[in-house]
């Protein structure tokens, strides 16, 4: 049944309730709070009455390992569409609850060349795919330099699928939840060469940052040739380190041309 107060009469009069002391919304029906009391305390002596070893079998719960789930799920994968509804399916990681899409991949499944970041940022985890904003443009542009593009001649994908809270930098138990899918991204994609973009993808495929000592030094990833290289966030940052990357970038393509 619709109110016959209208909207000003119904405030003012719960703006003169306020002004007389009213603190405390009351309900329609009395409750007995000494009932409610007395049943309170008749389900507490219940629960110290029960045994204690049938109580502990009641509400204890078997431990869940997030890792150990990520590598079972990981490894039923059976191909990158497998792997990505496995990722999709994995309830372990916090940054799902909070991000809007999972960011999988973009580009050329077995490319020669496999690309690894950090994390997906803002415009990623809008499109859905990784290396879309600002920085995305960057390397899009930097993979042109050398002759590869993510249309047709390089494959792209992250550590972390879901994109961190205010962009933060990832936290090492989220990697280390993600490392396996990452591993068998890898396996399922079969590239020849990895170029591993930024501090945490090294901390998380080599167990070791320091990005300023690490880049232009090839090394190996899940037994294949890689390299690690600046973030394109970082260039964007520090323009004097771009003739870094251009090195780095000469080296990508050498590694490349000599695998032809």
């Amino acid at each position: 049944m619709e109110s016959a107060l209208d909207w000003h009469t119904a405030r003012a009069m719960l703006e003169w309730q306020a002004e007389m002391g009213v603190d405390e919304a009351i309900l329609a029906a009395p409750v007995d709070r000494f009932a409610a009391e007395e049943e309170a305390k008749a389900k507490a002596e219940a629960a110290r009455a029960q045994p204690v070893g049938q109580a502990a079998q009641r509400v204890a719960e078997p431990e869940v390992d997030p890792i150990d789930e990520a590598v079972k799920a990981a490894k039923a994968a059976q191909d990158l569409a497998g792997l990505q509804a496995a990722m999709a399916a994995y309830p372990h990681c916090p940054l799902k609850r909070g991000a809007r899409n999972l960011v999988f991949s973009d580009g050329v499944a077995g490319a020669k060349v496999m690309l690894i970041g950090e994390a997906p940022g803002r415009d990623e985890d809008l499109q859905g795919k990784p290396f879309v904003g600002r920085a995305g443009q960057l390397l899009d542009k930097m993979l042109a330099a050398i002759d590869l593009s993510r249309e047709d001649s390089a494959y792209i994908t992250n550590v972390l699928p879901w994109r961190p809270p205010q962009n933060r930098d990832p936290k090492p138990e989220e990697i280390a939840m993600m490392l396996p899918f990452l591993k068998r991204h890898i396996a399922l994609a079969k590239p020849e060469v990895i170029v591993i973009v930024g501090n945490f993808s090294c901390q998380a495929l080599l167990g070791k940052r320091g990005i300023t000592r690490l880049r232009g030094n090839w090394t190996q990833a899940e037994g294949k040739p890689a390299l690690p290289m600046f973030h394109p966030a970082y260039l964007l940052r520090n323009p004097a380190a771009k003739r870094k990357a251009w090195a780095d970038l000469l080296e990508i393509r050498a590694k490349l041309n000599s695998l032809s």
